[in-house]
């Protein structure tokens, strides 16, 4: 650089350096503090300082002053645009968003995911019942170990009865309670995270847990206890196996976009499908914090069955009339 440009250079950041610190003054205010703890007159000093930077970059290029200047210039102006134009919004507002009208818009605009989910499990269930009366062994190959509890063909009726009404040691209850949680909130992330493989895992997955629901159930009605299983899974099984099947509908949608990106790019295809899938998942998430509540404490404090199913289908009432109602615009 000869020595007219570094005059020029040096006259050229003289006349603006105030200007510069200002701005940089105020963007350092905006991301340690947020926008709404300036005064309005440090907002709008922001606005037109950024501007202001922004041409002085725009001359700096023209004119090929020193490299250092430059990209001193291009820092400032990238951390001010951010300041200036991105969203301003916090944590609890987001959250706020999200339950008022993200999450209901997103289950609305994948009801027909939701719904393959939910008749994924129900084929599971039904071919489940159909295996245990064709014959009980059939138990023992689907239901694992830990999950079963003890129960099986060859438990008699009143130790299934003692589970349900929480007859038997609190201990081992609350044991059988973490597993059952932590087995289904595991089954909620595979049918989630596995549907973007084209869809398979994520139905084989459903359709297994609901294998597991249809042994479990024939079982109780094989000994007459059908009515109070129902009452027994009513309370928590709403709400958890509604997640399940809805964290399967993100999976779903995943890969139906893999398989089915019409005029976009798989990837382009994916990602837009993603942004909904994403909101599925943290419903699915929450239902089932919601679930184990229910399982850890209202299961356990109540023992009336018509109790527990008022308890357990009112508690899913209230999640339709979320999805159905949340966000919709008042006319």
């Amino acid at each position: 650089m000869s020595d007219a440009d570094l005059i020029r250079s040096a006259r050229f950041r003289q006349e603006r350096e105030s200007d510069w610190r200002r701005l940089s003054d105020l963007v350092d205010k905006a991301e340690g503090q947020g926008l709404h703890r300036m005064s309005f007159q440090e907002a709008r000093d922001l606005a037109d300082l950024y501007r202001q930077a922004t041409t002085s970059l725009s001359i700096a290029r023209e004119i090929s002053l020193d490299r250092g200047l430059l990209e001193y210039l291009e820092a400032l102006t990238s951390r001010a645009y951010l300041s200036v134009y991105a969203p301003q919004q916090r944590l609890g507002g987001i959250i706020r968003k999200f339950l008022t009208s993200g999450g209901p818009q997103a289950m609305r605009s994948s009801w027909r995911v939701t719904l393959l989910g939910f008749l994924c499990m129900a084929a599971g269930a039904i071919a489940g019942y159909f295996f245990y009366f064709d014959n009980p062994e059939w138990f023992f190959v689907f239901m694992p170990t830990e999950l079963a509890g003890g129960r099986g063909p060859d438990a008699s009726t009143d130790y299934l009865r003692s589970v349900i009404y929480g007859e038997e040691d609190g201990s081992g209850l609350g044991a059988f309670a973490t597993y059952l949680f932590s087995h289904n909130t595991r089954i909620a992330i595979f049918v989630f995270g596995l549907g973007a493989f084209l869809c398979a895992p994520t139905v084989l997955l459903l359709f297994y847990n609901g294998l597991i629901l249809g042994v479990f159930y024939a079982l109780h009605i094989d000994r007459g206890l059908g009515w109070d299983l129902f009452g027994w899974l009513s309370i928590h099984g709403v709400t958890e196996l509604s997640a399940i099947c809805i964290a399967g509908a993100g999976g779903l949608k995943l890969g139906l976009a893999v398989l089915f990106p019409g005029q976009l790019t798989r990837r382009a295809a994916l990602r837009d499908a993603g942004h909904d899938a994403v909101k599925l998942a943290l419903i699915a998430a929450m239902m089932l914090v919601v679930a184990a509540l229910l399982e850890g404490f209202g299961r356990q404090l109540v023992q009336d069955r018509t109790t527990r199913i008022a308890i357990g289908w009112g508690i899913g009432a209230l999640w339709l009339l979320w999805f159905c109602m949340g966000g919709r615009k008042r006319s």
